[in-house]
Order: C-alpha cells, then structure tokens, then sequence
C-alpha cells in the first residue's frame, strides 16, 4: 500500500537538518549574549546586572538596613530571572567576596565564603545583604533617561537593559565565563589607575599603547601577591586582547621562619598548605621542618613555613614551592567582551577603553537631553505662572465666576493645557507678592542651566571635559592605592630531587613480566621477594636512589627512569610499560643502574654483544631509543656491571661450555650488534641449536657462584676462572661433567 503523505495545515515544515542548526544557533547565541559575556557598557553579565537592579528596587542602598538575601533572589527571579535560586544566589555571593571582587557590589552580613572555600557561604535565609557605596557608581543615573528598558520574562515588569556605569567596571572587577566556542578572561584593575588612562585618552585618542601601560601599570588583584610577567608580555597581552600572567605570593621573614602574608588571585591557603605538606611526607622537602596556618580576621592570609635550621637558603626554598604549588599561577587573559554594536569581540585594551568612553559620552549626553527636557518643561510653566502673577485679578475673576475655568484662561492668556493645569493647582498661599520674584529668580537660574547645557551638548570638547571631571571625582572618592606589586622575575624553577632527597643505596628488581621496584639497601635477595602468581624474578641491579635506572627490552630499546621515582619493594611494584611505551609484544630483559661514567655488558644469548657507558644509554622521552641489534629469535640477556678494566666476562652455553673472556677484549660501543663475544655459528643462530643461557663479570678478588639444577652451587675465585679463557681455539670446556646444564650465574665482590 502506498504510503500516503499527511497534510498538516498550518504547521511549518522544514527539514531537520536546518532546523537543527537554527536552533543551536539561537541557544548559541543566548548563552553569549545572555548568560556567559560581559558587556562593555555595565561589565555585568545580565544576572549579575539584575541582581543589582532588583537590590536598588528593594532600597538595599549602601545606607540602608540589611535585608535577607533570601529577599533579593526571591525578588531576582521571580521579576527578573527566570532561572534557579542556587545560581543566581551563588552569582550574589561572588559579588559580595572581597577577594573575589576588586570592588564589590554587594555588601554582606554573616558566612559569604573564605578564600580557601569560597563556596562555603551559608543558606541565602541566613545570610543579610545591601548594596556597597561603589554600587551607586552602576545605579546613580539610573532614572535620569541614560539607559533604555525591555519588558521582563513575563511583560509584567520594565527592566534596564543595562547600567549607566560611571567608571568602567568591566576592567575594574573582570570577570570570566564559558560560552559556545568562546570564552572570557579579564583579570580586575585599579579603579585610579583605569581613570587616568581614560582621561588621558580623552584629550588624546591617539595615545600609544606603551604610554597606556604607564598609567595602567598591570592587573590589581583583591588578594594582593606580586605580579612578575614581563613589561613586554603585559604589553602584548594588552595589545592584543590575550595572553597570560603569573602572579605570586609574598612572604617575609619573622626569626627564621618564613611567613606567606598574601596568595595569588583565586588560591587556597589550606590548599597550598595541602601541598607543601604532601611533598614533605613524600621526602621531597627535608629541609622543612614544620607548617602552621595563622591566619585570623585581622591577617586573612598568614601561612607559617619553619625551616629545619638556619642554614636553609630561603630563596631557593621559596623558588622550588613557587614552582611546584599554587605560591606561584598563571592566569589566562582573553579581553572578549559584548561591544556597543552587540556582537562578542576581542579587544585590545586600547580599543576597550575608547568603546567604554563611547558608551559614557553617549550615556552623559542622554543624561543632559533628558535634563534638557525637563528644564523646557519647567521653563515653560514658570512662563504660563508668570502670566499669571501678572495678571493675577483677572485670573482669580475667571476662576471664581467660570464653570470651566480652564479653557477660558487658554483662551485668555493664550496658555497650553500644561500652563493652565498649573495655574489651576497653584495654592492660594502661593498667591503672595513675593512669588514673583521667586519665579523670575527661578526662571533665571533653569535658563541658565539649559544654556550651559546646550553648549555641551553642542560641543564635543565641552561633553569630553565633563566626562573627565565626573571620572575624576569618582576615582577621588572611590579609588584606592594598588594591591599587587609589579616586579619583573623569572619563572620559579623546582630543585632538582637530587639536592631534596638524601642519597641511599637502592636494588632495582625487574620480574619476568616487567613489574619493577626499588629495595632500600644492596643486603637484600631479590629472588626471596613475593611475585604475582605466574611471574618471577628476571634481573637486579645494585645502585643509589638518585641515579638513573635504564632498562633494556627484548627488541633491545633502552629507557630511563629516576630510581627514586619507582614504586617501594614492600608490594609486587608497578608495570614498567606504565612509565615507559615500549613496542607491541615487547619485554623488559635487564636493568641497568650506576654512574653515567660507569661500563655496562649488554649482550643477546646469539653471543653477539658490547661494553657500552650508562651515560650513552639514558634517554628523556618514554619510548626510548635503540641500542641493542637483537639478532632474529635471539633474546636479551640480563645486563652485567663492569667494577674493573681487568675483570673476566663468563659465558655459558645452553650445553655447558663456558668461556672467560677478558672485558679488555670487548669493544666499547654506544649501540648495535657488538662483536661476536661466544663464536656461535651465525647460521646456527636462527635454528637455536647453541645460545647462551648465562654470563657475568668478575673482577679480580670476586668469586662467581654456578648453579645448576639440583647440584650444589659450585665457587670459583677469580684465579680459577682464568682456565677457561680461549687458548689455542680450545673453546669447549664445562665448570664440570655434574655441570651440564648451568641455570644462573652470580657474582659476589671479594
């Protein structure tokens, strides 16, 4: 049956695909416009913009009583903001921290958070709030016609569409924010500091930008600290709208202990306190001794680090924290904000403030409009009042003998509605002669008001000036002195761990499957250590916890590891291919540990093999680099110190045979296939009917321990081994017929 195609009429029909992309469009645009960017004008987003608005309407002004802060988000949402009361409070709670805010707006009583929880505030029906004095700078010109107002969520209500800000609030407390595919990060400002800027871009719109950063020296963050990027990278970041800086606490010295007084923007004392005591139970700062935190109401921030002794070099302590804790942060800055012309844009700092004084012209000139028309206005009734003092008898007569006196004094006087309806609501106390005078004193000083006013507003150097001397005025009574200190330093450099961690002898033990550990101490017997079920031992090697352990795997690839940063012997260890990324199917065959200048034998069971200096082995990155040619279906063999040039290297074959060849003999290399250490057939090789099973290296005075099946371990001194040295191509020999089969070889020192 042929499907038949309904026929809705009045839907509107549209393919998926574009009304998918429409409506991710718009919801894109409303997280921009409406929720995640600031606007240039105000620098609130709109939540934040009605939080404020929706205060002033309860008449929460800086002077008046507390009100519950349950109020206020009851009124926000419920006129203004349709969205969820824990957001819009936690939006309210920001806006009252002091060290969130360089200049907050909300003024709060009760818990509003700490600086190391700032979302530790209380229940909005616990807390009290009220508008700061710096919020009359948003609100002050509010009913003065500077702004234009949209109806609310539900067309019950007119709101600001935004805040005739006097001073730009935007670079003064930032602000940041996630949109689609955008973001925003402007770090706070000193409110002096932007004035000046702005009053010298008022009188010269042409100022470079290194002459801008002479009067805005760097961000100013509530918490203080010091701010040590470079001039030139703060003068790129506010060339270009983005970039970044590092700011960085202070400390001073009280009797050898060293007191933190200020944190970078946004840190957590408890925090830092969190990490500082992390490392020292990691051994990572032995030459701290002890951490307090002391801070109070009076010292918010007052974070106490006891030295061991006096000898510690404070600075290079201060550096390695600086460099590995939260002491020291890097800030993003992304200068993207909502433009006069609506749309998101990065602005450079220069580009910023010339909109913004845009935005304050354009707002002070609507200010003076407005008051223009109310000067007009009263002007005019003072007119028609003055017609009426003048003629007062016959305005009374009218008055007293006419049923509708107010059409007759228009016609009379030829007044306007306004003019007669004044006359008409004149109190007859008004009526004096003395009235006159203050009518025409009145109409002389408005008339004077609407002239100075209409040669600003004519005048574009007159507007400037205005706009000058309110932002002057404002900085005087609102401004303060800068918080972060700007010094020039370098980036903080951890200590290396060699210098943190005392040196300790260390055994390597690598098992079969390639878990890896490190065993305090050289006393210890790796084959005695537990192993998962299904692994066992594979190679040791004796060294110091500060030297590099290298590991060779079956394709022969060597990788390097701090020692001290392996997992401790008490467990089964940790997988080294999760510290390392070795081929597919590859495994771990030796370990190496020592000095750099110390010599190694590596060698495959083909019986190819070199010397070769740890130094040359050690590589940075995990997937390592190749040194050993593992010749085809050959293995790796467990890797051998050389303590002394004149030591004996042993090999032993899957049949027995052992050689003792001096290491001398051994050409050093730093990779490769290396000579042919055994005399194995090449061709026999590939089919395994000879390889090696075992080797070691004696030194002189040391004595090699041979085990074999169930046979007693038989000792050889160094002296003994020297028969089995290659002598007239007499090459097959056996530590003995009850040796045939030889399982390991071991060395003890003499």
């Amino acid at each position: 049956m042929k499907e038949q195609e309904l026929n809705f009429e009045g839907i509107e029909r549209e393919p998926m695909k574009t009304f998918a992309e429409r409506a991710y469009l718009d919801y894109s645009m409303y997280v921009i416009l409406d929720r995640a960017l600031p606007h240039i004008g105000d620098g609130l987003k709109p939540v934040q913009r009605r939080i404020v608005y929706a205060m002033s309407e309860l008449g929460l002004a800086a002077g008046s009583k507390h009100k519950k802060s349950a109020r206020t988000v009851g009124d926000v949402i419920g006129k203004f903001h349709p969205h969820g009361d824990s957001a819009c409070y936690e939006a309210m709670v920001h806006m009252a921290q002091d060290f969130a805010y360089r200049y907050p707006l909300v003024d709060g009583q009760g818990n509003w958070g700490s600086t190391d929880d700032p979302k530790s505030f209380a229940a909005m029906r616990y807390t009290e709030s009220r508008l700061t004095n710096y919020a009359a700078l948003l609100l002050q010109e509010l009913g003065s016609g500077t702004v234009d107002w949209a109806p609310n969520f539900d067309g019950s209500l007119e709101e600001p569409t935004m805040l005739p800000a006097r001073v730009p609030n935007l670079l003064l407390n930032g602000g940041s924010g996630i949109a689609v595919g955008m973001a925003t990060d402007i770090p706070p400002h000193n409110l002096r500091e932007v004035v000046a800027a702005c009053v010298q871009l008022l009188e010269d719109p042409e100022l470079s930008s290194r002459k801008l950063m002479g009067l805005i020296r760097g961000p100013d963050l509530p918490t203080g600290a010091e701010i040590i990027t470079p001039r030139a990278e703060l003068l790129q970041m506010y060339n270009t709208g983005s970039g970044s800086f590092k700011a960085r606490a202070t400390y001073v010295l009280e009797e050898d202990e060293i007191v933190i007084e200020t944190l970078p923007f946004q840190v957590s004392g408890s925090k830092v306190l969190e990490q500082i005591a992390n490392q020292m139970r990691q051994k990572k700062l032995p030459m701290v001794e002890d951490l307090r935190d002391e801070s109070d109401h009076e010292k918010p921030t007052r974070l106490v680090i006891v030295p061991k002794n006096s000898r510690v070099d404070t600075p290079a302590l201060m550096a390695h924290l600086f460099a590995t804790t939260d002491l020291e942060r890097n800030y993003r800055v992304n200068l993207n904000v909502i433009g006069l012309d609506g749309r998101p844009r990065v602005m450079g700092l220069k580009e910023l403030l010339l909109e913004w004084l845009e935005f304050r012209k354009a707002t002070v000139a609507r200010r003076l409009r407005y008051r223009l028309e109310k000067l007009d206005a009263r002007l005019h009734i003072l007119d028609g009042l003055l017609i009426a003092y003048l003629n007062l008898d016959e305005v009374i007569r009218i008055v007293r003998t006419e049923e509708q006196p107010k059409p007759v004094l228009i016609r009379r006087f030829t007044l306007t509605e306004s003019q007669a309806e004044a006359i008409l609501e004149t109190k007859l106390r008004n009526l004096a002669r003395l009235e006159e005078m203050r009518i025409r004193a009145e109409q002389r000083q408005l008339a004077e008001e609407r002239a100075e006013i209409d040669k600003i507003l004519k005048s574009k150097a007159r507007l400037s000036r205005l706009v000058r001397d309110e932002l002057t005025q404002d900085a005087e009574e609102y401004g303060d002195e800068r918080r972060t200190r700007l010094v020039e330093r370098e980036a903080a450099q951890a200590i290396d761990q060699s210098e943190l961690l005392p040196s300790e002898p260390t055994t390597v033990v690598l098992s079969r499957l390639g878990w890896v550990r490190a065993a305090k101490g050289h006393d210890i017997d790796p084959r005695s250590l537990s192993y998962k079920s299904g692994d066992e031992f594979q190679a040791a090697a004796k060294g110091k916890n500060l030297q590099q352990a290298l590991f060779i795997d079956s394709t022969g690839r060597a990788y390097s590891i701090e020692a001290h940063q392996l997992p401790a012997a008490r467990g089964y260890g940790e997988p080294l291919s999760g510290s390392v990324d070795p081929p597919d199917g590859a495994t771990f065959a030796a370990v190496l540990i020592g000095d750099p200048e110390d010599r190694w034998l590596l060698a495959s069971d083909a019986g190819y093999g070199f010397k070769v200096k740890l130094a040359v082995l050690q590589v940075r990155n995990r997937k390592g680099k190749s040194v050993l040619k593992v010749p085809e279906n050959a293995c790796v063999l467990p890797a051998q110190p050389i303590t002394d040039p004149a030591a004996l290297a042993v090999f032993v074959n899957n049949d027995g045979e052992v050689l003792a060849l001096p290491v001398a003999q051994i050409e050093e290399m730093s990779s490769g296939k290396g000579q042919n250490l055994y005399g194995i057939p090449g061709k026999k090789s590939v089919d395994r009917d000879e390889f090696l099973v075992a080797m070691a290296v004696v030194a002189p005075g040391a004595e090699l321990t041979v085990f074999s099946g169930a046979s007693a371990p038989m000792k050889l001194k160094f002296d003994a081994l020297k028969q089995f040295q290659d002598r007239k191509g007499q090459r097959r020999q056996r530590f003995s017929r009850a040796y045939k089969q030889v399982d390991r070889l071991e060395v003890a020192p003499g």
